[in-house]
């Protein structure tokens, strides 16, 4: 079976399907999601992508990120590979969308209508060694220093809407 990932346009309209590394090859915009999740205490939980990925392989990234399958809801696809990346369940809520290309190596290009969720827990994740290297927990401060010193060390995506982020987090953790 192949992975299909959902053709867009700038509005987020679906325009059809293709295949997941096929629509990476050719840059086509498809409909993604990125997850962070945040312990009591404001820490992001980032993981590190598994070394065998496809693309960015080995970097730092948000604690989970994918795509909807056609015909799923993207915030429903979202709670299914939180469980399946990081194997925890948490309730999420939609905080902003964005729209980002970026090369991802191997002659790959992420061109995504990304939709970004938050949640809060505190539950210790068990996470899908295929899909995960390696999680820690950052405080914003540290991770906008680390981003801005060692850049290569995370993914094109967290890169881009870091900033976002960090605004959302504000308004959840203001006492920060």
């Amino acid at each position: 079976m192949t992975d299909e990932v959902i053709l867009v346009n700038y509005e987020d309209e679906v325009l059809g399907t293709m295949p997941k590394l096929q629509a990476h090859l050719e840059g086509k915009m498809h409909r993604a999601f990125s997850v962070f999740i945040f312990n009591s205490s404001g820490q992001l939980l980032l993981q590190q992508r598994a070394f065998d990925k496809y693309h960015s392989a080995g970097k730092w990234t948000n604690t989970c990120c994918s795509h909807p399958r056609p015909g799923e809801e993207t915030e429903a696809a979202a709670v299914r590979r939180l469980l399946e990346e990081m194997g925890m369940y948490c309730e999420i809520e939609h905080k902003f969308s964005f729209r980002y290309d970026a090369e991802v190596g191997n002659g790959l290009i992420e061109n995504e209508y990304d939709h970004v969720y938050f949640g809060i827990s505190n539950r210790e994740p068990q996470p899908n060694a295929d899909e995960v290297h390696a999680f820690k927990y950052v405080t914003m401060p540290a991770l906008q220093e680390d981003l801005r010193e060692n850049p290569e060390h995370y993914t094109e995506w967290l890169k881009v809407c870091f900033y976002r982020v960090l605004f959302y987090h504000q308004r959840m953790f203001d006492n920060e």
